[in-house]
């Protein structure tokens, strides 16, 4: 388990995901990589760039680019550099095709508390990756 990939949303899951990769990645000598898939609809739902002007997709930017900058933060105290970057599409598929493109062996990510209905309709990322994704996957709750 050399190669390590957390996703994040910016939730307070992923953060503690990010934290599960950034030690697994120091205790196996790996790398670490960190990636969020740009949403449009999340990002005009945050209050904190209501006011930001421009398309959805330059607010769907910015909100990822956020979420990458604190991400990036979170980590450098632990002296692991990591490699940020930024998907589009579907956040499972996007996630699952940088880990097969990037021979990943683990994805950190973290488990968001959903609606039990809503849960059962849409599914979630988690789940999703943890029934297609090309490597191991460890949910952080």
């Amino acid at each position: 388990m050399n190669n390590v990939m957390v996703a994040t949303d910016g939730s307070d899951a992923a953060s503690r995901a990010l934290n599960t990769g950034v030690e697994l990645a120091k205790a196996m000598g790996g790398t670490l990589s960190i990636v969020t898939v740009g949403n449009a609809r999340r990002a005009k739902e945050q209050e904190s760039f209501a006011q930001v002007e421009g398309d959805t997709a330059d607010l769907a930017e910015t909100f990822a680019r956020q979420i990458l900058s604190d991400a990036e933060r979170q980590v450098q105290s632990s002296g692991i550099n990591a490699r940020i970057e930024l998907l589009w599409g579907d956040p499972a598929q996007a996630i699952i095709e940088a880990a097969d493109r990037d021979k990943v062996d683990t994805i950190v990510v973290g488990r968001r508390g959903r609606g039990r209905l809503s849960g059962l309709l849409l599914g979630s990322v988690s789940q999703k990756l943890t029934s297609l994704a090309p490597c191991a996957v460890i949910v952080v709750p």
